[in-house]
């Protein structure tokens, strides 16, 4: 079979003005980013509209290093929607730099089941990255020249929280020392990086829902804490009108197209282990209000970007998923039953079987959200008759509705079960008021204990004297009544990242608490979680270059 990026570049693209005639989106509205992008303002909502579509989360069994393919059932089942004659707009996240030269190499969906351009689309894009990391990074030296032309004055920090950020994986910028040298530097104080998807800039973008949202929330990021324990934030410096400014573009959503031609708005990029994991609340919106079925994904598996696509988007948004839909793959069911890396692709029964217990979980865990589930089964070549039928079967048992997503090798042919099963499934299961994991009201180790205990199945929580001094400033400034966004690693419902299946007996550690007081929640370390990755030993950057004027590498 071909590679990704051959067959995205085969992809016969229309005009971005063809695929925003076939929304009723008006060219003229449209800013064009070349002929096959272009971002679209977000006064074009229409809450009416939104009403009348349905909305469709796509999430998945706890994964392999390599994934399970959300994006690609995602597309998939946009493609199979269209090709049995309905409706259906994709609301996806943009890919991030880091992992695209790390360990993915792109995240555009796969094989007949993309986004496209797809090398765009995976490096500079529209530029939303490029402008999350600069008004976080102004942020920063606005805030240093606050602090230095106060110094006559006898200004200092007791506590610096705000961080610099770059969409790149480089473990040595996590920890830094700044304004090294000469006095007229600064203030040498420690600090560090994150990752641009982990930066509250990320979140605001991502949780506004127009430029006064987007500004409020600018103005009230917590910066730091005085020497006499003010709280400093954005707006006593008086800079969120800058830092308004540069994102003005980059709070409308960008609009692009599948490989077979069905719209997708992609816009926002938080990772699920370290953020919240989802894409803008405006996108989501305007692809609900120009299209019949909405769908959407959340990071990772379902105890991490589904659980805050429920507690906290859809809190902050109104949102109410008419299905979700878990994704599972032979290799992560083998995994979760204990066969080696190495082995996930040689046929092993009774490994698919043991792995169930992941499987079940997290669809116990949504229907404890109100939610109706249907498993979908992301199809790849080694996978045998045999093993595919025991999860069909099992699903069966569960009274779990099942379908085969084989858009990767067929496009929107081998989806079309999918979409057909998804529609019948929506018709026959009105959708039930979410069930929240926990009330805002709760105080905030409630609120993570509640999480820990009901999605991740931890028997207990301790925290750090850290966290419990910065849950103690979130109290005192007015923020306990934010919902919490637990950073957890990805690869288990334990802090383990090699605690597969469904770990019991364990506890989860807060090491810190982090207060995102302008995207209005509370972010828990848990374990030894990282907020700006490493490199891996080989990473995809070794395979991506530029050949006779076309890019390889990309997948």
């Amino acid at each position: 079979m071909k590679t990704d990026i051959e067959i995205a570049r085969e992809a016969v693209l229309k005009p971005i003005g063809e695929i925003a005639d076939g929304l009723g989106i008006s060219r003229e509205a449209l800013e064009p980013y070349g002929k096959y992008i272009a971002k679209v303002p977000y006064e074009l909502i229409d809450k009416e509209k939104m009403a009348k579509s349905k909305l469709i989360l796509v999430t998945a069994i706890t994964p392999t290093k390599a994934g399970i393919g959300k994006t690609t059932v995602s597309v998939g089942l946009a493609l199979g929607m269209a090709k049995s004659g309905r409706k259906a707009v994709l609301a996806l996240r943009e890919p991030s730099l880091g992992p695209c030269f790390g360990m993915k190499g792109g995240a555009a969906g796969g094989g007949y089941a993309q986004v496209v351009p797809m090398e765009k689309i995976n490096l500079h894009f529209t530029g939303d990255f490029h402008a999350i990391t600069s008004a976080n990074n102004m942020i920063s030296a606005l805030l240093d020249n606050y602090i230095y032309q106060r110094r006559a004055e006898g200004f200092q920090m007791k506590e610096i929280l705000w961080k610099r950020v770059m969409d790149v994986n480089d473990r040595s910028l996590r920890q830094i020392m700044t304004c090294l040298g000469p006095a007229s530097n600064g203030d040498p104080h420690e600090s560090g990086f994150d990752i641009t998807p982990a930066s509250e800039i990320m979140a605001i973008l991502c949780l506004s829902k127009d430029l006064d949202d987007l500004r409020r929330r600018i103005d009230n990021i917590l910066l730091g804490y005085t020497m006499d324990d003010q709280p400093l934030k954005v707006k006593d410096l008086g800079i969120g009108g800058a830092i308004t400014v540069l994102l003005k573009d980059a709070i409308n959503p960008n609009l692009v197209q599948t490989t077979e031609n069905t719209p997708a708005f992609i816009h926002g990029g938080p990772f699920a282990n370290i953020a919240h994991g989802c894409n803008s609340i405006i996108a989501t919106r305007m692809a609900m209000t120009y299209g019949d079925y909405t769908i959407t994904e959340a990071g990772f598996a379902a105890d991490l970007g589904a659980e805050k696509f429920l507690d906290i988007k859809c809190r902050v948004a109104g949102l109410q998923p008419a299905l979700t839909i878990i994704v599972a793959t032979l290799q992560g069911l083998k995994m979760h039953g204990g066969v080696a890396a190495e082995d996930l692709k040689l046929p092993a029964p009774e490994a698919v079987k043991a792995g169930f217990c992941n499987l079940d979980r997290h669809i116990a865990n949504l229907h404890g959200f109100g939610q109706t589930v249907l498993v979908c089964f992301n199809q790849f070549a080694s996978d045998t008759k045999e093993e595919m039928d025991l999860v069909r079967e099992h699903c069966a048992e569960l009274g779990v509705p099942f379908a085969i997503n084989n858009a990767f090798c067929e496009g929107g042919q081998g989806a079309v079960e999918l979409a057909d099963l998804v529609v019948k499934t929506i018709e026959e299961n009105p959708s039930k008021p979410l069930q929240f994991t926990y009330p805002l009201e709760a105080s905030i180790e409630d609120k993570i204990e509640a999480v820990a205990k009901k999605i991740y199945g931890a028997d207990g929580v301790h925290f750090s004297d850290l966290a419990k001094k910065h849950i103690a400033e979130a109290v005192a400034g007015g923020f306990a009544g934010f919902p919490v966004c637990i950073a957890k690693t990805q690869y288990s419902f334990s802090q383990d990242p090699e605690a597969y299946g469904s770990p019991k007996g364990f506890d989860i550690d807060i090491q810190d608490i982090v207060i995102n007081a302008g995207a209005e929640m509370i972010v828990a370390i848990a374990g030894s979680i990282i907020r700006m990755p490493g490199l891996p030993k080989s990473p995809q950057a070794l395979r991506i270059d530029l050949v006779d004027g076309q890019i390889e590498g990309l997948s």
